[in-house]
């Protein structure tokens, strides 16, 4: 059998629904960068998941992408953004947010979420014009180590940035497996309540490409166009990605991918925890990371492939895996056999 990949939620191409669309409008010409019906009509579509007709929708290519732009154009040039150690910004994005000039003040974080307590403590060090002034509070959700913030963390968040003057923005490369697992209390409308700008993330939930941002604060989206331009995030043939998100929401679409994601990766987990398997996070959604011993990561990644993630003891290392939209039965099922039987011989 040919390797099969655990390292993430994007090897596949795209939902084959989202291939029809694509296909079936291919030669209706359309208005370009992101001013066609399409996007419009995806546009629509999100505002009703939200249940919000004032928030204002964006498309661009990817999250990185999404990212320094939006932050880009919520700071100026002396200002910067708190975020987790473990954040995508800080550490996967190839100084992307530095080199638009601003710093990244990071907060040490086990499980890659913010408290109001790490976030105060950076305003609490930054006190005058000597140096750079904290604007940004940065949030994954889910976060890059799998982990979802519950609605009062979320309400506790909003606050400490009342109280401090910063913007919440959140990055939502998996939004969709955050807001789908059975013991969320978080909808789609209280991240617009409580959030000055996220983006829905496509790339990682069943699009070929793209990104939703989503401005929340009404005060925030000035002249937002002119950074997309600037920053190469304004899609000549944006339909592309607008056909892809119209597809994604118009029937709920996007949150049963999201929920077959976590489920497969929660068999996954629930099998492992059966042996006694550690985890180095609690996980509910599509990342999960199992501390294994080494011998038993060797024989694994014979057949599968997925990312040693971190070193636990001279012995034992986390991984990580990650299950996708597509992930089918009958290779969990596969996976789960071999790991029993390798984990029940080391």
């Amino acid at each position: 059998m040919a390797m099969y990949s655990f390292k993430n939620d994007y090897s596949e191409g795209a939902h084959p629904r989202i291939l029809e669309a694509l296909s079936e409008y291919n030669f209706i010409q359309s208005d370009g960068y992101g001013e066609d019906r399409f996007s419009d009509k995806a546009a629509q579509f999100i505002k009703q998941a939200a249940q919000n007709e004032a928030v204002s929708v964006y498309f661009v290519s990817g999250g990185t992408q999404a990212n320094l732009i939006c932050l880009a154009s919520l700071m100026k040039p002396y200002q910067a953004v708190i975020a987790a150690e473990t954040a995508h910004i800080n550490v996967h994005e190839a100084g992307a947010i530095e080199a638009t000039g601003h710093k990244i003040c990071c907060v040490p974080s086990e499980d890659g979420k913010l408290t109001p307590a790490g976030i105060q403590s950076i305003c609490d060090l930054h006190t005058d014009e000597h140096m750079v002034q904290p604007k940004v509070v940065f949030i994954s959700n889910a976060s890059e180590m799998g982990t979802v913030y519950s609605l009062a963390e979320l309400k506790a968040l909003r606050l400490v940035c009342d109280q401090n003057d910063l913007y919440l923005y959140m990055d939502g490369a998996r939004l969709g497996v955050a807001l789908a697992i059975e013991e969320s209390d978080v909808t789609l409308k209280d991240i617009t309540d409580l959030v000055d700008v996220f983006y829905i993330g496509g790339t990682k939930n069943g699009a070929l490409i793209g990104e939703a941002i989503v401005f929340c604060n009404p005060d925030l989206n000035h002249n937002f166009r002119f950074y997309m331009k600037q920053h190469g995030g304004l899609l000549a043939k944006g339909r592309v990605l607008g056909v892809q998100f119209e597809t994604l929401f118009q029937d709920g679409l996007y949150f049963e991918l999201a929920t077959h994601s976590n489920r497969m990766a929660q068999q996954i987990s629930e099998s492992m925890k059966s042996l006694g398997v550690p985890f180095l996070t609690n996980s509910p959604t599509n990342q999960i990371f199992p501390i294994l011993p080494n011998t038993v990561i060797e024989k694994l990644l014979k057949k599968y492939a997925f990312y040693v993630w971190s070193k636990f003891d001279e012995t034992h290392s986390a991984v990580r895996l990650v299950t996708s939209w597509s992930a089918g039965q009958a290779v969990i099922n596969e996976f789960i056999k071999d790991f029993s039987e390798i984990y029940s011989q080391s």
